[in-house]
């Protein structure tokens, strides 16, 4: 059974991270997702975090690129152009992630998209907007996480601020692409016509710091990072990371007078408040004297019979045998033909009629390019062949499977 977007066709023209993990998860609903590189591949086939190749790809390109097709073209190349044209009239989504205007260049806008197709969805996203002060500027992560206000809030008082562990502005903007692109898929639906959908990098940030922001305007006051690692700017004790004797152990919002009766501390009997702000410095230093004298896998035993809210603060290494990572089934195996065994991490949502699934593992470079131009768009073998031998499509030479 075909997932939930099984009758979608979406033109990817992403790289890096925050457009092809949509695609991505576009592709596991069950869209069939063409992913059209430039000639010799995009970016993440290149470059990735640590410079992994660790199946002799990257790394990072085989966690954002299944479910998908790759065509290989050089977008300069007028017959390019025109044969996705040609596919962008019978398609139901375009993605793209180029700089403002990148796409008008090549005569692939939306006003032109859209004259061939009224029904397209065409989801453009960029680092800091379509047009503004910023237009021009590169929008990488750090920069946008700095740039929101996100680096500020991390890290203790008197260190440097402190961005998130992982590329939270790409995969913020990641989620807003595909949530635009069905809402403009349910919206069509209904009117019968698509619609251009924007998304940025820096939008999407600031929409997960809602609460924060919204703190500041009402108050006018900025809360200044604890000295003693207390969990967020915002935050005050018990909420925070705690040193056990062998480790490290995470503790959530709760009374504090009970959290202290259970880890032996007397000091704080009787206060109620699960979010003590003044001297939460330190609260926290004295709770901390308690729990480096037992083990994280004792204080966890001790608490969670008591329902106190807390969790092992684990490593990767103990995050991918978790007994609940393990029982949810995220971590998938992938056979990929030139990479191997692969595990990767899989779609999070689960659907009881229509589930998503894992119908092709990343694509090498232009491995579907044949295909695409003989069966989506009736070309033929001499066709082909001579676009090739002026450097317009790449990729495999016969046609493989799907």
């Amino acid at each position: 059974m075909s997932g939930p977007l099984g009758h979608v066709r979406v033109l990817d023209f992403t790289a890096l991270v925050q457009g092809p993990m949509a695609t991505q998860m576009l592709g596991d609903l069950g869209a069939d997702v063409i992913k059209i590189e430039k000639v010799g591949g995009e970016w993440m086939r290149f470059w990735g975090i640590l410079n992994g190749q660790s199946h002799g790809e990257m790394d990072s390109f085989l966690a954002f690129n299944r479910n998908k097709r790759s065509a290989e073209a050089d977008l300069r190349d007028p017959e390019v152009r025109d044969r996705i044209l040609q596919l962008a009239a019978g398609a139901d989504v375009v993605v793209e992630n180029f700089r403002p205007g990148v796409m008008e260049r090549l005569g692939l806008g939306y006003e032109t998209l859209v004259a061939r197709n009224p029904r397209i969805v065409y989801c453009a996203s960029v680092g800091y907007g379509q047009d503004g002060p910023y237009v021009g500027r590169p929008g990488q992560d750090l920069l946008v996480q700095s740039l929101a206000g996100l680096a500020s809030l991390g890290g203790r008082d008197q260190d440097p601020p402190a961005p998130a562990g992982i590329g939270v502005a790409d995969l913020a903007a990641g989620l807003h692409i595909v949530y635009g692109v069905l809402a403009a898929l349910i919206a069509r639906e209904r009117t019968g016509e698509g619609q251009r959908v924007d998304v940025n990098m820096l939008n999407s940030l600031l929409a997960l710091e809602h609460q924060e922001i919204a703190s500041y305007l009402y108050t006018g006051q900025l809360s200044p990072r604890a000295t003693s690692g207390i969990g967020s700017a915002y935050a005050g004790a018990p909420l925070g990371i705690y040193p056990t004797a062998d480790g490290w152990l995470a503790l959530s919002m709760q009374p504090l007078g009970r959290l202290a009766e259970l880890l032996g501390v007397e000091d704080f009997a009787g206060i109620d408040s699960s979010n003590v702000i003044d001297d939460r410095d330190a609260v926290k230093r004295r709770l901390e004297q308690a729990t480096r004298t037992r083990t994280t896998d004792e204080w966890l035993d001790h608490l969670l019979a008591h329902d106190v809210w807390c969790a092992p603060v684990n490593d990767l290494d103990r995050v991918v045998e978790d007994p609940q990572v393990v029982h949810n089934d995220i971590l998938i195996t992938l056979d990929h033909p030139s990479a191997g065994p692969i595990r990767v991490v899989g779609s999070p949502v689960r659907f009881s009629g229509t589930p998503s699934s894992v119908r092709s593992v990343p694509p090498e470079l232009g491995q579907h390019t044949a295909a695409i131009l003989q069966d989506v768009l009736g070309m033929s073998d001499e066709d082909i062949a001579g676009a090739r031998e002026r450097g317009a499509f790449g990729g495999a030479q016969s046609v493989p499977a799907a």
